[in-house]
């Protein structure tokens, strides 16, 4: 049994042995494929977006008004009284049976309506555009 002695690691083969010539080209071979193997692996890519994490994913009347309030930038004992009023009448609309179009969030439309104990039950389609305007683009219309 010939054994051949590298820096990593010793190999045992039970095969004809090998000329040294051929051992080191072989081991040079492989040594090429782990290299490139390495340097063709994406790197990873670090994140340091400053996005908000966002804890449960509804959203909350409280948080609404907040983004509202930080969008606009007119203050919240302002913002409050408006947004509740929007979202009574927002409410009541769909409560009587009608579709909403109210771009960018789209056109809300009812397919089935249940009334259950406490309440109703409304399955609605909400279709959007492809195009939804960032921050940036409503300020400047």
């Amino acid at each position: 049994m010939a054994k051949s002695t590298t820096s990593r690691t010793t190999t045992t083969s039970r095969s004809a042995p090998k000329t040294s010539s051929a051992a080191t080209s072989s081991k040079t071979t492989k040594e090429e494929a782990a290299k490139s193997a390495v340097t063709s692996q994406p790197k990873p890519v670090v994140v340091t977006d400053s996005t908000r994490v966002v804890s449960d994913p509804a959203l909350k009347k409280k948080e609404l008004i907040d983004a509202v309030v930080e969008r606009s930038g007119i203050k919240k004992k302002d913002a409050k009284p408006v947004i509740e009023a929007m979202l009574a009448i927002l409410g009541q609309t769909l409560a009587d049976g009608r579709e909403l179009n109210l771009q960018p969030l789209g056109k809300v439309k009812i397919n089935r309506a249940k009334d259950v104990q406490g309440g109703k039950v409304l399955v609605t389609k909400i279709r959007q555009s492809n195009r939804v305007p960032s921050p940036s683009q409503e300020a400047a219309e």
